[in-house]
Parts: structure tokens; C-alpha cells; sequence
């Protein structure tokens, strides 16, 4: 497994509440490379509560839509929109618990529309939420000069394990 380095680290005005790192309020997510993957590991915690120690299911929906966003960005080097997210809840998640882990993969590609799965573990692994995205992707030029992504690298080192 390697890390994905965030292509927009560092940019004026990238605030974007999954994934940038310094956005005080966002869930400042990362994410790694495991084969055809993509896996986030993130930390629950209690300002994300919907009910008591309980995550927010708007909270558990951000987090799958946005590693099925980085899922695109990594697998397929370009940009683009979720256009549709199908979600299901399965079990709660304890904003208590040390760790969730989310891990996504493509299930098909037309022309510029990717099918994602997406699912959310808690932290004995059992799922908890399963989305699927259907995103709508950008052309390469579109993707570099709208969104400023030329391309989305990973870290040389492997890393074992995060947990």
C-alpha cells in the first residue's frame, strides 16, 4: 500500500471539506494505494455525532463520496462530479471507536461515466455503510485548467500498515 499525494497541497484556496488538510471544520481525509483500491483510514469524532456517540450518516456519506472522488482521480488521472450516490446503512458507527476504514474501487467505465463502489468499515472490520457513486468525469484539459490537476501520484515507499 502507498500513499497519494495530494495534488492540490498547498494551492490558494483549496479549503475542500474532505480531503484538505487544512480546513479547520473538514474531515481532512487521506488516502492510500492498496492494489485495485483506494482505502482511507479516519478518525471518528465527537462534533460529527448525529445522534449520542453515534456518527452522523451525512458525516458517513461525505467520507464515501469522497474516496469514490479520489478513487477516480488516482485510477483514471482526471476530474470530475458525483452525479448520483446510492447509500446504505447498515450499522452504526461510534464516534468513540479509534478508527473507520473506507475502501473503494471502480466497478465500470463508460466513456466518462465511472461506476464506484465504495464501503465503511468500523473498527473490527464489520461494514457499516456501502455506497455506490456513479461520477461523471471531466477531459483531461477540462481537469487542468478548471480544476488545476495535472496528475495524482503516490509516495515511493510502501507503507504495511496504518493500524
Amino acid at each position: 500500500m502507498k500513499k497519494i499525494i495530494n495534488p492540490w497541497k498547498g494551492l490558494e484556496g483549496y479549503n475542500c471539506f474532505g480531503c484538505a488538510p487544512d480546513n479547520e471544520v473538514g474531515v481532512k481525509m487521506e488516502f492510500y494505494e492498496d492494489g485495485d483500491e483506494i482505502v482511507s483510514i479516519w478518525k471518528p469524532r465527537p462534533e460529527y455525532q448525529g445522534w449520542i456517540d453515534t456518527l452522523h450518516g451525512g458525516i458517513q456519506a461525505v467520507l464515501l463520496d469522497e474516496i469514490c472522488a479520489w478513487t477516480v482521480l488516482r485510477k483514471l488521472q482526471t476530474t470530475g462530479v458525483t452525479s448520483k450516490m446510492e447509500t446504505r446503512y447498515r450499522r452504526s458507527i461510534d464516534t468513540k471507536d479509534s478508527h473507520v476504514v473506507l475502501r473503494a474501487s471502480i466497478k465500470e467505465v463508460k466513456r466518462n461515466i465511472v461506476i464506484i463502489e465504495a464501503k465503511l468499515y468500523n473498527k473490527d472490520g464489520e461494514v457499516c455503510t456501502e455506497a455506490v457513486c456513479t461520477y461523471f468525469t471531466f477531459s483531461k484539459e477540462k481537469s487542468k485548467d478548471e480544476m488545476h490537476f495535472t496528475y495524482c501520484d503516490v509516495e515511493p515507499e510502501e507503507i504495511l500498515s496504518l493500524i
